[in-house]
């Protein structure tokens, strides 16, 4: 018996675009970590073929091999050195799938989560969807732990939160299968777009596009009027998802207003 494609189509009409609760914590860090590693070879491989890098990594073999006296251990020597190098450093220095710090504070992102409306979700019924949201509350000895928990340093968290960002899931009969977030970095009028995740039995079927859409909806309801995206160097088939979703790369919107262009230029330099 053989497999061909995936078994069961998921029906985004089930799917609860919700924020990111205490007990999804560590499905989210799961989720993050399997996008963190992808786009990380990616970039590895990315700097790899660059030609400095080449130049520098045929001196260092050169080098080797007289001291060595062995071809195959001076060409895998500087290469694992390298790979290994960028490793440790990628994410403290890029913020790899976006945040403008390395590592998210998830219990801040988390703060009384459970009293925020869910996303809208066109492609839900609106009995369906009501069906859901009783199908996820939680159970009243749940809710009375999390209360404790939050009394102890409510002034503590109440801070982490105002610089934590927001985090929502994508529910699908309880398990997590996407995740995008709000950076906490903001401004007046301005909302940054991270860490955009879909697990990788679900991709391709319009799921980020829901998520994406979904934070875009409650932006504009608080008042956003201008929305960035973070698409990880080089991720090409990053830049296409969201160049079909309306946004464009900064240095493409000139001529049409001047102060939209300055605010541009002051809230991020283009990066790679």
């Amino acid at each position: 018996m053989s497999l061909s494609g995936k078994m069961v189509r998921l029906d985004l009409g089930d799917v609860v675009l919700r924020r990111m609760q205490e007990k999804d914590i560590d499905a989210v860090k799961a989720l993050i970590k399997e996008g963190c590693e992808g786009t990380e070879n990616r970039l590895i491989l990315y700097l790899l073929t660059r030609p400095l890098a080449l130049l520098m990594l045929a001196i260092l073999s050169s080098i080797l091999r007289c001291v060595l006296h062995s071809f195959i251990l001076a060409l895998v020597i500087p290469v694992f050195i390298f790979i290994i190098c960028l490793k440790l450093t990628i994410p403290r220095s890029v913020g790899i799938l976006g945040s403008s710090r390395p590592y998210w504070d998830y219990v801040g992102s988390s703060y009384h989560a459970d009293t925020e409306p869910d996303l809208p979700n066109p492609h839900a019924g609106r009995a369906k969807l009501e069906k859901t949201r009783r199908r996820k509350k939680p159970k009243e000895k749940e809710k009375d732990k999390t209360s404790e928990r939050e009394q102890v340093d409510e002034d503590e968290l109440k801070q982490r939160s105002k610089v934590a960002g927001e985090v929502w899931v994508a529910d699908s009969d309880g398990e997590i299968i996407g995740c995008v977030a709000r950076d906490g970095w903001s401004r007046d009028g301005v909302c940054r777009i991270c860490r955009l995740v879909v697990q990788s039995w679900y991709r391709r079927e319009g799921l980020g596009r829901l998520l994406v859409q979904g934070l875009e909806s409650r932006t504009k309801q608080s008042g956003i009027r201008r929305v960035y995206a973070h698409v990880p160097f080089p991720s090409k088939v990053g830049e296409a998802f969201f160049r079909r979703l309306g946004y464009r790369l900064q240095g493409e919107t000139a001529g049409t207003m001047g102060e939209e262009e300055e605010e541009e230029d002051d809230y991020e330099e283009p990066e790679k």
